[in-house]
């Protein structure tokens, strides 16, 4: 998510849908009887609007906010498409077609580029932010799924999930700089700006993995026990937490990236998904396959549960505006038939 984070492979569809060539221009409906809801009582968020979206019902993946321009970037996998939202006039700017089971996205607002993991012709496509056009492209390994960016250096990494390994390509020239074996399928990346690494969850392995970008090694492996498939992957590097989503256990696993020590493990939906933390609030979401989200707050280094309940049919994939705390959920199916995204403010 995720988060960028893709789910069990057996959800995900093998085959290619032709991708929508319309530009959508929607204004956000009001919550109208028959709405997706959350659980009453069950989620510390009130649904406040929802945007319609173009194409069709099929999978969406990753989301990725660049929150000064309020520009969303949702990948459309089913649809080898990704969508691109103005939050602030509730509009659908553009669909940009033509991308292979697109599946990571990842929006970079200093370099005005939008990177996304066409997972069906293993390769990592560079946008225009602006204009959604195509720069250049790189190829990857097997399986491109989650994407992360590392400032000091420019690159881009791919998580190749069943290639078991990392891609790192030159955020501007799409020059492959190397590749990281894992040995193991993988989840998701992210880079921590603090101890300046980059994590990723092995799934195939349990475990944690610390990488040094200047050098390519693991520098680290820190086991997840209690974890089956660990794959979404989140942080708070102030607080020095990592999370990871356990998609077949249902789990959510904190670590302590000081003593590198697992300091708690938490319920979650079936099958999560994408995690989006929001810094200033010091709150994390976790998706599920089934619809149902988790929040958690963090506190002194831990996690307390807040509410958790079934949100919508296909919300799997959330995204956290830190300027507003709202968090958006693309679904296929939203209050008229179509697919929609869904905009929750947090409760007190």
């Amino acid at each position: 998510m995720g988060t960028m984070t893709g789910a069990d492979r057996s959800a995900r569809p093998a085959r290619r849908l032709p991708p929508a060539l319309v530009v959508g221009f929607v204004l956000v409906g009001a919550c109208s009887r028959g709405a997706p809801t959350a659980d009453d009582g069950a989620l510390p968020l009130q649904r406040v609007g929802e945007i319609t979206l173009p194409g069709d019902g099929s999978r969406f993946d990753y989301g990725s906010l660049d929150p000064e321009r309020g520009l969303l970037f949702l990948a459309h996998l089913g649809a080898s498409e990704v969508i691109e939202v103005d939050l602030h006039s509730r509009q659908v700017v553009r669909t940009i077609p033509d991308l292979s089971q697109a599946h990571g996205v990842l929006v970079v607002p200093e370099l005005r580029r939008v990177y996304v993991t066409a997972t069906g012709d293993n390769r990592l496509v560079i946008l225009d932010e602006d204009t959604g056009a195509v720069i250049v492209q790189a190829p990857t390994g097997d399986y491109p799924d989650g994407i992360a960016y590392d400032p000091k250096r420019g690159a881009v990494w791919t998580t190749n999930e069943s290639g078991g390994s990392e891609t790192v390509i030159d955020a501007v020239t799409a020059q492959v700089r190397g590749t990281v074996d894992l040995g193991g399928d993988v989840g998701n990346v992210a880079y921590d700006p603090v101890a300046d690494e980059m994590l990723v969850a092995v799934q195939g392995r349990d475990d944690l993995a610390a990488i040094d970008p200047a050098t390519f090694d693991v520098t680290r492996r820190v086991p997840l026990p209690g974890c089956d498939s660990g794959h979404g992957l989140s942080l708070d590097p102030p607080a020095r937490l990592a999370f990871v989503a356990c998609e077949d256990n249902a789990t959510l696993i904190s670590v302590d990236l000081v003593t590198w020590q697992v300091t708690g493990t938490n319920a979650v939906g079936k099958q999560p998904d994408v995690l989006a933390y929001d810094q200033g609030a010091h709150r994390l979401y976790v998706a599920s396959e089934t619809g149902s989200v988790s929040v958690f707050d963090q506190h002194g280094g831990h996690l307390t549960g807040v509410g958790s309940g079934h949100l919508a049919n296909g919300a799997h994939v959330v995204v956290v505006d830190p300027s507003t705390h709202h968090t958006f959920y693309p679904v296929p199916t939203g209050t008229g038939g179509q697919p929609a995204l869904l905009d929750y403010a947090p409760t007190p």
